[in-house]
């Protein structure tokens, strides 16, 4: 029997109705905050994504934000199939989406479609709800200003919690918070854009089809220049598509000076998920802005 089959079972009765007909179980994730598994049925193929995280609405945020994606890009994103809470865990249900090997134009069609999403706009910065980033509650109250944003709603949150948590100490706080005059005219005034939020090689999957498909998104309407940002954090993707993407929706200049800015909120994300190895990124960046 398949590890908490009893609350598979639960699940799938509540969202797919009668499934007597067979279930296949396979176990395709099992990270630190989710577990993962491919639900086969006799009406279909699905994802499972179960966690024991105290929010109750993290998978609700999960899906609005999925089908907000769905919804302004031409981009392979999953169906969303239903969510909920049972037995005190979590649990989204979406539509499988096969994993097959990059088409030719595989780059291109998600620089392509990533500047399609980001022509999505809204008059402020912002999200009508608060969601997360991974487990971390994201705060995403509307302003006017992205700079102001930025600092109240990004950076401010978590620095001020790995202070709580020990992880830098109040020196080192007042440091980083001196970094926020400094912000000013930094950035480029632009309207607000439909962002991912959360866009790594590992949210970047490739369908049957062999196009780019998103998933795992933490979405807002932010600086498109955040997406950018952080895609490169981490290994970053192909050149083809950071040329197509410039080619369809062109960065202002001089974003390569912006880019470590950016990518103190991810920095910050993962310094308070997984320790103070993500330290010493954050500290070179405010090391730059302030001496």
């Amino acid at each position: 029997m398949f590890e908490q089959q009893d609350l598979i079972d639960k699940i799938l009765s509540k969202c797919l109705g009668d499934v007597s007909g067979g279930v296949n179980l396979r176990l395709i994730a099992a990270g630190n905050i989710n577990q993962g598994i491919f639900v086969g049925t006799s009406s279909g193929r699905f994802f499972l994504k179960i966690n024991f995280e105290p929010s109750a609405d993290i998978f609700l945020r999960e899906a609005e934000g999925l089908r907000l994606l769905k919804s302004n890009t031409s981009l392979t994103v999953p169906e969303v199939i239903a969510f909920g809470r049972e037995q005190d865990q979590n649990f989204l249900l979406m539509e499988w989406v096969e994993s097959g090997r990059n088409a030719d134009l595989y780059w291109e069609n998600l620089g392509e479609g990533l500047a399609e999403l980001h022509m999505a706009t809204q008059k402020q910065f912002g999200l009508q709800e608060d969601n997360y980033i991974a487990s971390l509650p994201q705060i995403n109250s509307i302003q006017e200003d992205w700079r102001g944003f930025f600092i109240s709603n990004r950076l401010e949150p978590l620095v001020g919690k790995a202070f709580y948590k020990g992880m830098i100490d109040a020196p080192f706080l007042r440091k980083f918070q001196s970094i926020y005059p400094k912000l000013q005219g930094i950035f480029p005034k632009e309207k607000p854009a439909l962002i991912h939020g959360d866009l790594w090689s590992g949210n970047v999957m490739t369908d049957a089809m062999g196009k780019p498909a998103l998933i795992d998104p933490a979405v807002y309407f932010g600086h498109r220049e955040m997406d950018i940002a952080f895609s490169k954090l981490f290994g970053g993707f192909s050149e083809r598509f950071y040329n197509r993407y410039d080619e369809v929706f062109p960065l202002e200049p001089g974003f390569e000076e912006r880019e470590a800015i950016y990518n103190l909120y991810p920095l910050l994300v993962h310094l308070l998920l997984f320790g103070t190895s993500y330290l010493p990124p954050i500290e070179k960046t405010v090391k730059y802005l302030v001496g």
